[in-house]
């Protein structure tokens, strides 16, 4: 199994639907590939869901999608018992979230109660509902959108619920050339017709498997934990990175290693992914700048020395 040409397959699919954003689907190929979950934060339109569609295609992941509004119930997500007149037993009706790749779109309109019905699923691997547990299949993550800070009719996620995401990514808006070239295919039909299979479950747990076994040097962690540590001595910083956010770094820059065809671990892997993986999880000072929290990360990056491997 050649784990960079999979990569390069799967990417290469997955960009018959989502033109010229390579960079932001490496990255959620990444966080597919660390077990983790996504959390994508934009403004409406510009290709959250079709993205999501695209790798559930392209890794032949069973797909499920609720709408978050303020009326879905955490029972929509987690399933119920019915009661069946015929055997006089309560059978469980599976809920929405009982997929591969779950879709919660618009999260931040729905309740802090629905909010919290995910938290089981994507940190256990099961909901459970009357007493009983139920797993979700293997694999499992869920692509969370939300809708930018101030939007009307949001709740902000709880800081409990932000830090199981293992990243947060951003598409934005298209440069004119790719626009164009979006309109170009939608032309021909729809381009997630033209999205290819290119692994089953099974390959992709394997991959994952394999992601555990990169090594990471001494000198690599110890530069992991520096950087999120520094999170939370910064002054503009009131909240720093918790010990998930040095678990959730160490994954991803495995994942980065794996797909560039090595088997260890080198400090560029890490400076890579580490505003994707920190900022979320950080709280700012009030004397922060709003929307600092990339440059924040930039700069931590810069003044954390990377160990010099041989």
């Amino acid at each position: 199994m050649e784990e960079k040409q999979l990569a390069r397959d799967v990417l290469e699919q997955v960009s018959r639907a989502v033109v010229g954003k390579h960079e932001v689907l490496v990255k959620v190929l990444l966080a597919v590939l660390a077990g983790g979950h996504i959390l994508m934060e934009d403004i409406p339109g510009v290709g959250k869901t079709t993205m999501a569609l695209a790798f559930s295609k392209a890794l032949n992941l069973r797909y499920g999608r609720v709408q978050f509004t303020p009326d879905v119930m955490p029972s929509d997500i987690t399933g119920f018992s019915l009661y069946n007149k015929t055997t006089g037993q309560m059978e469980y009706q599976p809920g929405a979230v009982l997929c591969n790749l779950f879709l919660a779109d618009e999260l931040n309109r729905a309740t802090s109660r629905t909010q919290s019905a995910l938290l089981e699923a994507m940190e256990e691997g099961q909901v459970t509902v009357d007493g009983t547990a139920h797993p979700t299949p293997q694999p499992f993550l869920v692509i969370a959108t939300q809708n930018p800070a101030g939007a009307s009719g949001t709740q902000p996620l709880p800081d409990s619920q932000l830090d199981r995401f293992m990243v947060r990514l951003s598409i934005g808006y298209p440069d004119p050339v790719h626009e164009i070239e979006m309109l170009r295919r939608r032309q021909a039909g729809n381009p997630l017709d033209r999205v290819e299979k290119v692994m089953d479950r099974n390959i992709l747990a394997e991959l994952r498997r394999r992601c555990t076994q990169v090594y990471v040097s001494d000198p690599v962690l110890e530069y992991i934990v520096r950087l999120v540590g520094a999170t939370r001595n910064h002054p503009a910083i009131l909240q720093g990175g918790s010990p998930r956010a040095a678990l959730a770094l160490t994954s991803m820059a495995r994942a980065a290693a794996l797909v560039q065809g090595r088997d260890y671990v080198i400090p560029e892997d890490v400076r890579r992914i580490f505003p994707d993986v920190i900022v979320h999880r950080l709280i700012l000072s009030p004397r922060a700048e709003p929307g600092s929290g990339n440059q924040l990360a930039a700069a931590l990056i810069k003044s954390v020395p990377a160990p010099q491997l041989r």
